[in-house]
């Protein structure tokens, strides 16, 4: 009888030191890069670079639409990488630096929420993007944006869906970030619906924006005069 509680006490503190082991493995990953990230940061490499340029720097949501054709500004350029993650952005942030552009606007983060990467590690790399730059391009004007609602009634995205106390949580700590050469643009609630979803007639998949989603990014660029 002894010997048997003994063997099921060791199983126990077994079993208990897996479970502890496991609950402190982080299931994240941030050496993750989309299929087309090495081809796209290599594309942009080669472009040709002005200090007059206005940067979008961020992921699908982003690359989604012609940036120069959609403001009518020629020196818009897209740095947008369907599937980034806030260490993939860090990691090609010298390419936009080199370029000393006029302005970089920056939304990125919803894929790190949907990889689970803890929200104190995105915010670290908030503030690292916001940094590097700073230091890297003084004169370039940082916008940064909060983080885009999303709609899981379209079922399609389903690692996005269900963590809106994540997008909170990172969209009030966003707020904290502006300072000198630093602008906080709040697009969350310019997608918003009456239910706290993004906007389903502005999306294809509860992610995604559609032409007339742009068209609503765009309109509250030109009207807040962060273009000019």
């Amino acid at each position: 009888m002894k010997l048997f509680k003994n063997f099921f006490t060791v199983v126990l503190l077994f079993s208990i030191c897996i479970n502890y082991a496991t609950a402190q493995t982080a299931k994240w990953d941030s050496t993750y890069r989309p299929g087309k990230y090495l081809e796209l940061v290599q594309k942009f490499k080669a472009e040709p670079k002005s200090k007059k340029d206005v940067v979008f720097l961020g992921n699908s949501i982003t690359a989604g639409t012609d940036w120069a054709k959609l403001l009518n500004l020629p020196q818009a350029k897209n740095r947008g990488i369907s599937g980034d993650i806030t260490y993939g952005v860090l990691e090609r942030l010298q390419e936009v630096i080199d370029g000393k552009p006029k302005k970089v606007f920056v939304l990125i983060g919803i894929n790190d929420i949907s990889r689970n990467i803890p929200d104190s590690l995105i915010l670290n790399n908030y503030k690292a993007i916001i940094n590097r730059i700073r230091k890297g391009s003084k004169k370039t004007q940082i916008y940064f944006n909060t983080l885009l609602p999303v709609n899981s009634s379209f079922q399609k995205f389903k690692n996005h869906y269900g963590k809106d106390d994540h997008i909170l949580y990172l969209n009030s700590e966003i707020k904290k970030l502006g300072a000198k050469n630093v602008t906080i643009i709040d697009l969350y609630p310019v997608f918003l619906d009456s239910e706290n979803h993004l906007r389903a007639e502005l999306t294809k998949d509860g992610l995604h924006l559609i032409p007339e989603g742009y068209k609503v990014w765009a309109d509250f660029l030109n009207q807040t005069g962060y273009l000019k």
